[in-house]
């Protein structure tokens, strides 16, 4: 053979021996598609042809290329054929989970209470996913004053070192699965972790009653998690504050910013009939429009309709537009799914959450709506009493 470093040489030597840039910079519109439409737009390449020179008839050569073919497939399609590596899913099934919890990749927090309302009878120690670190949703709340507040960056740092958690940790989060409340306190638990920088975070889908259903395993022990260094530093950009809420209003109401404020409480809340018992005064923000969080689950259950149903709702109440939307709620727990749906499910930009949500404002002389409807059921009662 001729010295491949000369010129002649090298050109027959290339020809014989091509590289893998030379098999695949080889492109030709008349020749098939080297990957079916599907494949390719999974892997976001291009639906190019690729013409083999004639030097790649060559059986061995073809062996190779077809090796390498595989090889890229493979990796681009790994995640779909491993249900496992759901890492950055908002929601995970319970199968999903199993898998990632046999390959010791994720941290499950399990956020019931540790007793239940009679403060005797265990949750935690009663039976939970194997591995799964007892993490109260109350740990992560407010005082009964104002429940949704936030906690500091220190307690929260302890809680998460405590934990297990780092910022690179894929969480995920399983409550009971009871109901749309129930939903509501792992949604803020999530909202709270995304906003403290932790990267991969998923709810259980049905939470721990999905789980059970599926006759997967529980334990009893309780794991020795190493704890982590963690400094929680909160993004502030995400958390919509009281001071900042009402000078967003008043730019709404001067028509310099396009705003939509979402209540998410059931409408006796919203009108002023009812209101929380922490809460000093009853109504709504000033132009916000209401959308029970309920109606963004199935019937009766805890389990979010699928995606293209909440999307369907979401246009709908015109929560999919050009507007900034904060959710709000009475303590930022109903509200927290509001903002989950927006954000996580349907990946919509420009949505935050007032966290202190009606407790907080109504502490302050902030304007409200439908404030007088509260005053006049009120009024009516103390009449009522007088008689």
């Amino acid at each position: 053979m001729e010295n491949p470093k000369d010129e002649k040489g090298l050109h027959k030597y290339r020809k014989e021996n091509p590289s893998i840039s030379d098999i695949l910079s080889t492109f030709d519109r008349d020749s098939p598609p080297l990957f079916p439409p599907e494949i390719a737009a999974h892997m976001n390449i291009s639906l190019a042809p690729l013409a083999l020179p004639a030097s790649l008839q060559l059986p061995w050569h073809r062996l190779i290329l077809r090796l390498l073919m595989t090889i890229v497939i493979g990796l681009a399609l790994g995640t779909l054929a491993n249900p496992g590596q759901a890492a950055n899913k908002p929601l995970v099934t319970p199968q999903e989970l199993k898998s990632l919890i046999d390959r010791n990749a994720v941290r499950v927090l399990d956020i019931r209470e540790i007793f239940q309302n009679d403060g005797k009878t265990p949750n935690y120690a009663a039976g939970h996913i194997p591995g799964a670190v007892a993490a109260p949703y109350s740990s992560i709340r407010g005082p009964e004053s104002n429940p949704g507040s936030m906690i500091s960056e220190a307690k929260l740092s302890s809680l998460l070192s405590k934990w297990g958690i780092t910022p690179n940790t894929h969480v995920v989060i399983a409550s009971s699965g009871s109901d749309g409340t129930d939903f509501g306190a792992a949604a803020r638990f999530y909202w709270t972790l995304k906003i403290s920088g932790i990267k991969k975070i998923s709810i259980l889908e049905g939470g721990l009653g999905a789980w059970g259903a599926m006759k997967l395993p529980l334990e009893t022990s309780t794991p020795s998690v190493p704890a982590s260094k963690i400094q929680v530093k909160f993004d502030r950009q995400q958390i919509v504050t009281t001071q900042e809420l009402a000078k967003l209003i008043q730019e709404r109401d001067a028509g310099r910013r396009k705003l939509l404020l979402s209540d998410s409480r059931p409408e006796d809340y919203f009108s002023g009939k009812d209101r929380h018992s922490s809460a000093a005064r009853g109504g709504t923000l000033p132009g916000a429009k209401n959308l029970d969080h309920e109606e963004w689950f199935q019937l009766n259950t805890g389990k979010l309709h699928p995606a293209k149903q909440l999307e369907s709702i979401a246009k709908s109440e015109g929560l999919i537009s050009t507007n900034e939307v904060i959710s709000f709620c009475n303590t930022g727990h109903w509200s927290a799914t509001t903002w989950f749906v927006l954000s996580e499910v349907l990946g919509r930009p420009n949505v935050r959450m007032y966290p202190e949500s009606m407790i907080g404002w109504a502490k302050t002389r902030n304007l409200m709506d439908n404030e007088s409807a509260q005053q006049n059921r009120l009024d009516q009662l103390k009449g009522t009493l007088k008689k």
